[in-house]
């Protein structure tokens, strides 16, 4: 039987690290943002390297959807699958998504801002998907009756073994130390996005050292995170810390 393990969170996370943890372990498939090659499409947003992303993947909805309720690659006990809420714009949803196991990651949006901004193009709040995260949660749990596992990366970074572990308990998953490192470079799992995005992932061997100051923003940037702050909030009053 595979465990499907439907990691949801917003861009410039360390969601890319989590993919590369999980992937670490001997048990573990993981997948990169399904969805994403069918949101381009359907949304028409302008990403980099959106046309090479389209190109290369299944954008069926439904056919993705069948993909990732099936067996694992390589039949693989356990399949981590990477997703964010916000490409979910299509015909499907975590609502059909009843053979995972759903986790939510998330951070504060000072950080993610001032990450996104160097990287694309920050027009509006919802390109960051907070508010479809807390949605995605909220289904989760109303639905299942159980507060879905929720993590913050600055508690991994600040305490990755003890975190990881929490997060393996709550999925009902062994934990595995060799989540705390991985090899260096791209990695065949990747979308052909990671050109763009994945430069700092590539060049690590395991999770960061734990952040410092939150980044001063102004302006519109400040106005986006302040959009943003009450959907972290609410997620963040469940998150499993090191304690």
């Amino acid at each position: 039987m595979t465990i499907r393990i439907a990691m949801w969170s917003g861009p410039r996370n360390i969601s890319t690290a989590m993919m590369r943890s999980f992937g670490a372990r001997d048990d573990c498939a993981v997948s990169d943002e399904p969805f994403y090659g069918a949101f381009l499409k359907t949304s028409g947003e302008d990403h980099p390297l959106g046309r090479e992303t389209i190109e290369s993947m299944d954008c069926d909805w439904h056919s993705i959807l069948k993909t990732q309720s099936g067996p694992a690659p390589g039949g693989e006990p356990i399949w981590y699958q990477k997703h964010m809420p916000h490409h979910m714009v299509g015909p499907v949803s975590i609502e059909d998504m009843h053979r995972h196991r759903h986790a939510f990651l998330i951070r504060a949006p000072e950080r993610v801002v001032a990450s996104y901004r160097k990287k694309n193009e920050l027009r509006r709040a919802e390109m960051l998907g907070f508010a479809q995260l807390r949605r995605y949660f909220e289904f989760e749990r109303d639905r299942s009756g159980q507060v879905p596992p929720v993590v913050d990366s600055d508690d991994i970074l600040a305490d990755p073994a003890r975190v990881l572990e929490r997060l393996c308990d709550a999925l009902e998953i062994p934990w595995d130390p060799a989540m705390l490192s991985w090899e260096t470079g791209p990695h065949a799992e990747d979308g052909v996005w990671g050109a763009h995005w994945y430069d700092h992932v590539n060049a690590s061997t395991g999770f960061g050292h734990p952040p410092g100051e939150m980044p001063q923003l102004d302006g519109e940037y400040a106005r986006v995170a302040d959009a943003c702050r009450d959907d972290y909030e609410a997620l963040s009053r469940h998150k499993l810390t090191a304690d």
